[in-house]
């Protein structure tokens, strides 16, 4: 009888466990789709008409990285992303730039993962509006001829920027607010998209 009852304990913990498995699994493609069409639907923006360097690029990068639990993913769909709207828009000669800033903007939404609030998402999106201003610039230097190839030529070349870096980091503030908010309201109301992302 206790061997029995024992046995049956036994099972029904297995079987529990593997239901488990099997709903955290139903729960983490959820995730993945859900997450991977708000990036391709924010990239399309890209090629609507907008205000120079206004664009979501960074909140799509900041999303994969806070919200992936696949570290692969969080750096695949939103480069994919970025790929397919830069072969529709052109590529140029800074581009090893852009991609170097978009990867760190990852890395700084990794940080965020499972650790999503108001202040610390403001905090990603500045820190990484003001690395991406100051790689993008340096590759302009870099590679326009515009200025001289020197301390004087590479202070230019920022305060030239400077505009840019105000409709960047107005761009990235309004579409970081959009994506993350409305993400936040699809998790509210979709049990599957609550489970925590996994270190």
């Amino acid at each position: 009888m206790v061997r029995a009852a024992l046995w049956y304990y036994c099972v029904s913990e297995i079987t529990t466990d593997f239901r488990g498995d099997i709903m955290r699994t139903k729960n983490l493609k959820l995730q993945v789709i859900a997450i991977s069409t708000i990036i391709f639907a924010l990239a399309l923006f890209r090629l609507l008409p907008h205000l120079p360097n206004v664009s979501p690029v960074a909140a799509m990068a900041l999303f994969g990285g806070a919200y992936f639990a696949n570290k692969n993913l969080a750096y695949i769909v939103p480069f994919l992303a970025l790929f397919i709207s830069d072969l529709i828009l052109g590529l140029h000669d800074t581009m090893i730039f852009v991609y170097a800033g978009f990867a760190l903007t990852v890395v700084i939404g990794s940080m965020l993962k499972n650790r999503v609030n108001l202040t610390n998402t403001l905090f990603a999106v500045v820190t990484s509006s003001v690395i991406f201003f100051l790689l993008t610039n340096f590759g302009a230097w870099m590679t326009s001829g515009i200025y001289a190839k020197s301390v004087e030529g590479l202070m230019q070349a920022y305060v030239a920027g400077i505009p840019f870096f105000q409709n960047s980091l107005l761009g990235n503030l309004v579409y970081a607010a959009v994506i993350f908010g409305g993400y936040r309201l699809l998790q509210i109301n979709v049990t599957a998209l609550r489970q925590p992302v996994s270190e």
